[in-house]
């Protein structure tokens, strides 16, 4: 799909996604490490606890189906050969702090001069222009800034915020989304162009219905309430967080009740079902599903109906209360931990999974395909992550054509 185009990939841990999402597409991208490997390489969770780089589970993860070259791109030498790679590719993805590149004469101007055709693609906290752009800038940061943090969590604790920098990767995937389009306006134009993506801005373009979007609607803030998470209007006119996660037998369910006409023949299914397992439905017996909604509920009826339902999701295993949902049509579903999602019939169905083999493990591990399917082309995981400056030899000899008392010079002095 993308196969025609070569990548220079320059980011830190925090958007390599980017450019494995264009490799997963079929773009060559060529990791650039630092000579002795990349930084990210040393942080993370290790194949078997063992602390090597070349057993980094993270690095596996997001570097799947790269090249890697190492260069010291502040050495004079080093912005020399890359300078001569940029000649050869067309996209340069990087995440360092904005104005860091154009100190070393490898900015987006100066490259535009060596081939008026590169992408840079720059994945950056808060963008390379505004009074935040020098800001430091950590997932926990831009993910509070963009006001998803203050959501998360009980109203009577500080906010919380899920382990893994999702954030981050939000961004780098609108970056790799951003690059694809400027691959398209080139071919049109024939001219590159600088692709600034901002984390913060990712992070309130995913929330921004849930969250601004009732503030600039309705002057209203979203607040922490712990598994209620659907604001919903009282007869009386105040806020009522319906829950969206609920506990069950087994473990934990999504559900989102729609409490409105049109899902009258789904709900009466739910209330007969609450009524098979000798629960009393209370004033649910005479309420009109096919008429009213939240809006004509008292408070008090509100929460009644939370009792009833709590009460009656603990009767019931996640599997059981799946098949109900899909028998009335209504939106639930399972809370799935790791194990069930690796046995999932659905991804199994679609061959999600594939086994990707590590000579130098002596085994095979499981990783996750590609997200889409397409029937003109392949988009997943093809080879496994490259070790430190594995395509040395390939890139700077066959290639650039650098003889061998060079290359050993070249490492000797720590420029690769």
């Amino acid at each position: 799909m993308l196969s025609c185009y070569r990548i220079l990939d320059l980011t830190d841990d925090k958007a390599y996604i980017c450019g494995r999402a264009l490799s997963d597409f079929g773009a060559e991208v060529i990791k650039i490490e630092k000579p002795g490997g990349d930084p990210g390489r040393f942080k993370g969770t290790f194949y078997k606890d063992v602390k090597d780089p070349e057993k980094n589970l993270t690095w596996f993860a997001f570097n799947a189906n790269k090249k890697s070259i190492t260069l010291d791109i502040e050495s004079s030498r080093g912005q020399e050969i890359f300078k001569k790679l940029v000649k050869t590719a067309d996209v340069v993805l990087e995440s360092f702090a904005p104005g860091y590149l154009d100190k070393l004469g490898l900015g987006y101007k100066a490259l535009n001069k060596i081939n008026a055709k590169i992408i840079m693609t720059s994945i950056t906290g808060f963008g390379q222009e505004g009074p935040y752009r020098d800001y430091k800038a950590p997932d926990i940061v831009v993910r509070a800034l963009g006001g998803l943090a203050y959501t998360c969590g009980y109203e009577d604790r500080p906010p919380l915020v899920p382990g893994y920098q999702h954030t981050y990767s939000i961004g780098a995937m609108y970056a790799a989304a951003g690059t694809m389009i400027a691959l398209c306006h080139r071919a049109l134009t024939g001219r590159g162009q600088h692709v600034d993506a901002s984390t913060q801005q990712a992070g309130v373009i995913v929330c921004s219905a849930e969250i601004e979007g009732p503030y600039a609607l309705f002057q209203y803030i979203v607040t922490r309430h712990g598994r209620s998470r659907t604001p919903v209007t009282l007869k009386d006119g105040t806020m009522f967080y319906n829950p969206l996660l609920w506990e069950c037998k087994d473990g934990d369910i999504a559900f989102n009740l729609l409490l409105n006409p049109t899902a009258a023949k789904t709900n009466l299914g739910m209330a007969e079902g609450v009524k098979k397992d000798g629960i009393d439905i209370g004033f649910l017996e005479t309420w009109e599903w096919d008429k009213k909604s939240w809006q004509d509920m008292t408070r008090a009826e509100a929460e009644d109906l939370v009792s009833i339902l709590s009460k009656f999701f603990l009767n019931h295993t996640k599997a059981e209360l799946l098949e109900l949902a899909i028998k009335n049509r209504f939106q639930l579903g399972p809370c799935n931990n790791a194990a069930d999602v690796l046995q999932h019939p659905q991804l199994k169905a679609r061959d999600f999974w594939k086994e990707v083999e590590h000579p130098e493990l002596g085994t095979s591990l499981k990783y996750p395909g590609g997200p889409v399917m397409m029937t003109g082309g392949y988009c997943g995981i093809r080879h496994r992550a490259p070790f430190i400056g594995e395509h040395n030899e390939a890139v700077y000899q066959q290639e650039l054509g650098i003889p061998d008392k060079e290359i050993r010079a070249l490492k000797e002095s720590g420029v690769i």
